[in-house]
């Protein structure tokens, strides 16, 4: 029976570049890898196992070890051996290397993992050395991504609905980037149709002092928009009504853009590319895209209309691209820009749609695959739920300029940037929410964002009394030998969890999940920080463990703000 490489040396691969939990993935992969070459392990799963296919969790339990693995579990049927015997394969291999001090076998055979001081502590090592790149990877390298995740008529401000993908979206953006992906964010302008008429119609009703159209725009930002277009085209008020409703549509939607733009802008929200449907039709996509997909097989004619096939592909219905008078169907736009999408290069197209839009997925990777490509692939829809305003006890529907529901504008100024973002951040996009104003005001503990802004500033201070204090701070001042105390272990335990968080956040397309993971953070930081003294008092000199703590410290401060980072969240120095 063969010996894994790594226990050659005795050491752990890699052991200053990785964190622990990758560390003992790679060597039980390398254990398992050993076991083929020797005979030890014969079926097809041990023979493709991976470091990134050992599956490995932190028990919470201490006697439980550092880590355990239920990868015995997932090779025993394969190799027509009982989980507990292909456990004590591993376990043999794995005692060989001396950066392990103990390996267990448990229940129906998992392998619990206990690791010595110094190999739990390289992670703060790791860390230090990385800053503010420490939890990126590379799962999703070479991988180009589209992200869409807000569609909007430039005819009103972005309501509540917009301001959650607003937030979720570019998280999603970070947090996909930081798991290697080459991600654009992608705002789709919904600039064309009737509802841009009736948006021209109702500035200019209100420009001549008439009523505005029945079914047009009530919000007060409807006068606002027609003062300024006024104020520079004096003249709009004398066109024709079909003239003076193109001039004051088309004058519209640039002011109405604008402040949208303004507004994104202001919630730390950037795009890369405000694509207008317009454009679409302007060229020949819409031709390009029915040509593509005739090639395909999937395009038809009947009753004078041209369909696209999708039930071919579990669609509920086939869909018409062009109706039988000629005229374009949305349907057609959406066709299109997928397609668009996808000549411009792109490998994944992620949309992020509402509540009301359950529909469009079916019909969305049906298109994908009548284009001939993946639809588990190519192409993600994202349903997010609706989020619901409470203010004294009482939902806030009303908006004051907007007329309808609560806008984006409204809730920053309610909350502040940071508040507004986190809250809406930390929940699955697939449920239903509800922000407390109230709640989101205070400066306690039960706020969730000044609990993991409040443990930030806290180590910051922590680390500027430790500078006053002469204590060193680094990891020449860095000893893991020291670290014995329980909560020492639970805090390095967890920074070892951030990069796998962040590539399950990526891979999942969950960043509620960072949130989450530094909220945990910060209570393994508290509990630490009340357990574990940190400086010296009164006359007592700087010795070694303040230093090691203040460097934990310090470790536990980049992690927190390189989560705060991705959720586009400020990490203060002071509160």
């Amino acid at each position: 029976m063969s010996s894994p490489s790594s226990s050659k040396t005795g050491q752990l691969p890699e052991a200053q570049s990785s964190g622990p939990a990758e560390l003992i993935a790679e060597a039980i992969a390398q254990v398992v890898s050993s076991e083929v070459s020797g005979g030890g392990l014969t079926g097809d799963v041990a023979r493709s196992m991976t470091a990134e296919k050992i599956p490995l969790e932190r028990p919470k339990n201490r006697d439980h070890g550092d880590y355990a693995s239920s990868i015995a579990l997932a090779l025993s049927k394969s190799e027509g051996k009982s989980p507990r015997e292909v456990a004590e394969l591993i376990k043999v291999g794995l005692e060989k290397i001396s950066a392990i001090t103990k390996v267990e076998i448990a229940g129906p055979g998992f392998v619990n993992v206990t690791l010595n001081k110094s190999s739990q502590g390289a992670i703060v090592a790791r860390i230090l050395k990385e800053q503010e790149k420490f939890g990126e990877g590379h799962s999703l390298s070479g991988v180009k991504i589209n992200l869409e995740f807000i569609s909007a008529n430039p005819t009103g401000p972005l309501h509540l609905g917009h301001t959650r993908w607003a937030a979720v979206g570019d998280a999603l953006a970070s947090v996909l980037a930081a798991a290697g992906a080459e991600v654009t964010r992608e705002f789709y302008i919904n600039d064309r149709g009737n509802q841009m008429d009736l948006f021209g119609a109702s500035i200019r009703a209100v420009a001549i002092n008439q009523e505005r159209p029945e079914d047009g725009y009530q919000g007060e930002y409807i006068k606002d928009l027609a003062k300024l277009i006024l104020a520079q085209h004096p003249e709009f008020k004398e066109l024709p009504e079909e003239e003076g409703i193109v001039a004051f549509r088309e004058a519209g939607y640039s002011l109405q853009l604008q402040e949208q733009k303004d507004v994104l802008d202001n919630f730390g929200t950037h795009f890369d590319i405000w694509f207008s449907e317009r454009s679409l039709h302007a060229g020949d996509d819409l031709s390009k895209s029915i040509a593509k997909l005739k090639t395909q097989g999937h395009v038809f004619e009947s009753e004078g209309a041209t369909w696209l096939r999708t039930t071919d592909f579990g669609d509920d219905k086939d869909r018409v691209l062009i109706k039988s008078g000629g005229e374009l169907t949305y349907f057609s736009s959406d066709t299109a820009y997928y397609i668009d999408k996808r000549e411009r290069g792109f490998d994944i197209c992620i949309y992020m749609l509402g509540a009301d839009h359950h529909g469009y997925v079916g019909r969305l990777k049906a298109t994908a695959a009548c284009a001939g490509d993946d639809p588990e692939y190519n192409i993600h829809v994202l349903i997010g739920q609706l989020v619901k305003i409470m203010e004294g006890g009482v939902e806030l529907k009303l908006s004051k300029r907007a007329g309808t529901i609560i806008t984006l504008e409204e809730l920053v100024e309610k909350v502040g940037v940071d508040a507004a973002r986190y809250t809406l951040i930390r929940y699955p996009v697939d449920t239903p929410m509800v922000l407390d104003i109230d709640l989101l005001k205070r400066r306690t503990n039960d706020n969730p964002v000044y609990y993991v802004q409040y443990a930030h500033a806290r180590i910051a201070a922590v680390l500027r009394n430790a500078k006053e204090l002469g204590v060193a701070v680094g990891i020449d001042s860095y000893d893991p030998e020291l670290l014995t105390h329980e909560r020492e272990r639970e805090l390095l335990g967890g920074l070892a969890q951030y990069p796998e968080i962040v590539r399950s956040a990526a891979e999942l397309r969950q960043p509620h999940r960072i949130a989450r993971f530094i909220e945990e953070l910060a209570t393994l930081y508290h509990g630490f920080y009340s357990d574990c003294r940190v400086l010296p008092m009164g006359e007592e000199k700087p010795a070694a463990i303040h230093s090691t703590r203040a460097t934990l410290c310090e470790a536990t401060r980049q992690t927190i703000s390189n989560g705060l980072s991705l959720l586009g969240v400020s990490a203060p120095e002071r509160m």
